[in-house]
């Protein structure tokens, strides 16, 4: 039987998200305090050593991340921080979590990363129907400037950064983090090419340190307990723990933080009480639309970052969505495609025509009598050309949850 062990969530329920007093009773602020007795190269190298990796769903290091942001344009007049709490995965609602119920801890993790990369100025791209975190997060910063932890002489040591909240207009496409620049900078979301990078020339031009909200929520604790304490949590590759967010037919879904190399037998039949009303486990679909099918084999395989990549699937951003016996693999991978093939934004050719033409092959593969042949061949075909030449991760994406289908359930029904 698993339990959680919450680290990010570890106010959840003790504290009132809206004083600062109660954040502050159970050891608030505390890591940034010591952290301004740190210099940047000593924060970046225990988030680093830490092993921390992104919770946005790629999973790159989130301390290389600061490294190279910090080191990008050393005559720069400024560098920017960027939350990304835009949250459009379909299934995942994580971010939300902290942002109603605990505000200050992501935010106390942005200030320690402005610590780290010397930023200038921080921006909060939240989803504009979040009202509850909206507001919660609002009232911390309001609460954190009345005390001195944000804004000019920050605390009495000469550091001055402020924080403003910017709402997402319900794009999907601006959960991308170059698309969601264009966004801030009042344009409109559409991608941008990379090279370069949001560390090299992010927001207006200058060096950009974009994380996600769990992402920085995890720097508080690193800094608190050191990174030697997380990374002898969860696994080798893949330490600390993780927000899951289960839904779909089980008796207790919800939100859960356990730490990583937890197996999704436990998540779904411990944590989550198991199938209802007797229903049989056939699939889960994992890390949200632009995520993975999975069916029963990989029940009791750990979920890391790269122990789902062995096997052809992937942990992206936490969510979990469980499918019965009863419930369609074409119809499921029939509403992704029709999703991304509606939140295309139609800059480039391959995924505005591609996106369209694979629900006409999805069709064909219903209607055929060799419908297997035409998934593995025809569509899968298509959807590799498109993640070859789109853009942006939008047009990229069709091939997860495809290849994923084909390779674990070849009949597609």
């Amino acid at each position: 039987m698993i339990k959680e062990n919450r680290i990010v969530l570890k106010n959840l329920g003790l504290i009132d998200p809206e004083r600062i007093d109660d954040y502050i009773s159970a050891g608030g602020y505390e890591s940034f305090k010591k952290a301004l007795r740190m210099e940047p190269d000593e924060i970046i190298d225990e988030i680093i050593e830490s092993g921390l990796r992104g919770r946005g769903g790629a999973g790159f290091s989130t301390g290389l991340k600061e490294r190279f942001t910090s080191e990008a344009c050393l005559a720069c007049e400024n560098r920017y921080i960027i939350c990304n709490a835009d949250e459009g995965e379909p299934g995942t609602f994580k971010d939300r979590i902290i942002m109603e119920n605990d505000p200050h801890m992501y935010l106390e993790g942005m200030m320690i990363a402005a610590l780290a990369i010397q930023a200038t100025r921080g921006y909060i791209y939240i989803r504009g129907e979040y009202y509850r975190s909206i507001e919660r997060t609002q009232k911390a910063l309001e609460d954190m400037r009345s005390r001195n932890i944000l804004g000019d002489n920050i605390l009495g040591t000469g550091m001055s950064f402020d924080i403003e909240i910017k709402r997402g207009a319900g794009s999907y496409l601006c959960g991308e983090e170059l698309t969601l620049i264009e966004s801030l900078e009042g344009k409109r979301g559409y991608p941008r090419i990379k090279p370069p990078f949001p560390a090299e020339k992010g927001l207006w031009g200058f060096p950009t340190l974009m994380n996600n909200v769990e992402s920085f929520a995890c720097i508080p604790p690193i800094i608190s307990n050191g990174s030697m304490w997380y990374s002898s949590l969860g696994t080798k590759t893949s330490p600390g723990t993780k927000i899951f967010t289960i839904s779909g037919p089980v008796r207790k879904p919800g939100f859960y933080e356990v730490e990583l190399g937890v197996t999704l037998r436990g998540l779904i039949f411990d944590l989550a009480g198991g199938m209802v009303e007797g229903k049989k486990f056939k699939a889960a679909v994992l890390g949200g639309a632009a995520g993975t099918f999975v069916d029963e084999s990989l029940l009791d395989e750990p979920l890391g970052f790269d122990e789902m990549k062995e096997k052809g699937a992937t942990l992206g951003s936490g969510a979990i969505i469980v499918m019965d016996e009863t419930m369609s693999i074409w119809e499921m991978l029939n509403s992704i495609l029709r999703f991304f093939e509606h939140e295309s934004c139609g800059k480039c050719i391959p995924c505005r025509i591609g996106s369209k033409h694979l629900l006409k092959l999805m069709q064909e593969v219903k209607n055929s009598k060799n419908g297997k042949g035409l998934l593995t061949g025809n569509l899968v075909a298509q959807a590799e050309i498109m993640a070859r030449t789109s853009l942006c991760p939008l047009g990229q994406s069709h091939i997860l949850p495809i290849r994923s289908a084909v390779q674990y359930f070849p009949e597609v029904k």
